[in-house]
């Protein structure tokens, strides 16, 4: 059984004061939504569990309603930092789930294609996520006003989600984390801290995150297109 946990129990701070991004509109619909429908509609897909902000499990089962999904979901409430969402996801899955693929929110362009390809490099490999090579030319700075020296970008990568895993990786990865009090901004750094390899996976077409005002306009294009 594979399943998908969407991690919406975010703020969004960065949103500044245009509210909460997660139900901010988009192509007509709110952009959980959109991320939603993506998994719902995904073949490769069983059952979905959403990581939710507490007192806001009655909005999204009635968004569920309007936008008429079929597959099996279930609303958990999220935790103090992204890691403990995602954990309290993973005590949601059905028993019989092999393969798990995380995924933001505010992630809403994600191809069925993509979250396929992550599966299948999880079964592989035990771990793996989207990304995308990095084309622009990165500076590191020393204090945050003056180069000290150009990165090679020729190893370096944007990491995405899906973030995909098997079950038992990504839970013993976690509870590492969590024995050593530690915080990761994303799911495959708790890999690394185990030494387990996550394989990559590229994007072939935009899967851009909603994170400041100004992403709106280019996921809405995307969406339209």
């Amino acid at each position: 059984m594979i399943s998908a946990i969407i991690v919406a129990a975010g703020k969004g701070t960065r949103m500044g004061p245009s509210g909460d991004k997660l139900f901010l509109g988009l192509a007509g619909r709110p952009v959980v939504a959109h991320t939603w429908q993506r998994f719902d509609s995904a073949a490769c897909i069983d059952e979905i569990v959403l990581v939710v902000r507490d007192t806001l499990q009655a909005t999204f089962t009635r968004l569920a309603e309007a936008s008429q999904f079929k597959k099996p979901y279930r609303l958990v409430i999220g935790g103090k930092e992204r890691q403990d969402s995602v954990w309290n996801g993973l005590q949601a899955l059905t028993a019989a789930t092999e393969i798990v693929a995380i995924q933001d929110g505010a992630r809403p362009c994600t191809s069925e294609q993509l979250i396929a390809d992550t599966i299948q490099a999880a079964r592989i490999v035990g771990a793996a996520t989207a990304g995308q090579r990095v084309t622009d030319t990165i500076k590191e700075s020393d204090g945050g006003t003056l180069i000290a020296r150009t990165v090679d970008r020729s190893r370096l990568w944007a990491v995405q989600t899906p973030q995909t895993f098997r079950v038992e990786v990504i839970r013993r990865a976690l509870t590492a984390v969590r024995e050593k009090g530690l915080v990761v901004t994303d799911d495959t750094a708790a890999c690394e801290l185990i030494g387990q390899p996550v394989g990559l996976v590229e994007s072939a077409g935009s899967n851009p995150k909603v994170t400041v005002p100004a992403d709106l306009p280019y996921v809405e294009l995307l969406l339209r297109a």
